[in-house]
């Protein structure tokens, strides 16, 4: 059962320029075999092609399909300012958790796994997230291997995944959620051996579902919200949802650093009552 949740209400640092560039591929190019090295991308950093051990974990880029490329470079790449103005205290304040970012491929091609909270929660009810929560004493060290224990962990009890056939190739810098106190660790994974998934706990998720990476570029899919205690930010109206917070404002960060983010109108508001 989820401990704490990493989802809340986080935000974007809108400094950051944004480029107007193509949605990502929408056909199926995943290699023949993703257990394996074929159909690998070329000149990949050196510190991540042929995978990082870290304690009984890896991060691996091997046999990724060739539409993740830009997400492997901007994690290796982006620094932590330019995912948001929220960063951990450096008095070392904040509850340690981690979310997992899976991508998939489905038959529309690209797509993330959520999952929305349930309504009766006292915190952030109904709203869709990562899977992800806090991380357990037995997660290990939060600055090496815990992290990527406890976004696994989270994400089997949350959807039921198997995380087997979960492939971890990357990790985005830690952030902070002042209004829950939480010390998020984002971890990126391909689901190379998809596995069937759903709500484990109806006391805790409503409902687990895959949303297209053509639906989240799309301008039409795209929306502010904002909330009467001054929040603005980013918000993707997505499979009968309104993603925002935390969860749409590392998804907006990864678009435009992916290069996979269109022109959008941020002027269209969709106002949050008190209770969000």
């Amino acid at each position: 059962m989820t401990r704490g949740s990493a989802s809340g209400s986080g935000t974007r640092d809108d400094s950051v320029a944004r480029a107007a560039t193509p949605p990502p591929p929408q056909g199926r190019q995943q290699c023949d075999d993703p257990r394996h090295g074929h159909g690998h991308g070329s000149g990949r950093d050196p510190r991540h092609g042929s995978g990082i051990g870290i304690g009984d974990l890896r991060l691996s880029t091997d046999g990724l399909p060739d539409w993740l490329d830009p997400v492997v470079e901007a994690a290796r790449t982006v620094r932590p300012t330019q995912l948001s103005r929220f960063l951990p205290p450096e008095d070392g304040r904040g509850r340690q958790s981690a979310v997992l970012i899976l991508f998939g491929e489905g038959p529309r091609g690209p797509e993330l796994l959520l999952q929305e909270r349930a309504g009766s929660l006292r915190s952030h009810a109904g709203q869709p997230s990562f899977p992800g929560g806090a991380l357990d004493p037995e997660d290990g060290d939060p600055l090496t291997t815990g992290p990527l224990r406890a976004a696994l962990r989270e994400a089997e009890e949350e959807t039921g995944l198997d995380p087997a056939g979960v492939q971890l190739f990357g990790v985005l810098p830690r952030l902070y959620i002042p209004v829950s106190g939480f010390v998020v660790t984002p971890v990126l994974g391909w689901w190379r051996a998809p596995s069937p998934v759903g709500v484990v706990d109806p006391a805790e998720t409503a409902r687990v579902f895959t949303v297209p990476v053509a639906d989240l570029t799309d301008p039409d899919h795209r929306v502010t919200v904002v909330h009467p205690g001054g929040f603005q930010g980013p918000a993707f109206t997505v499979e009968s949802a309104l993603v925002w917070g935390f969860t749409a404002g590392v998804i907006d960060r990864i678009l435009h650093f992916a290069g996979w983010e269109q022109p959008w109108d941020r002027a269209r508001e969709v106002p949050l009552d008190w209770r969000a």
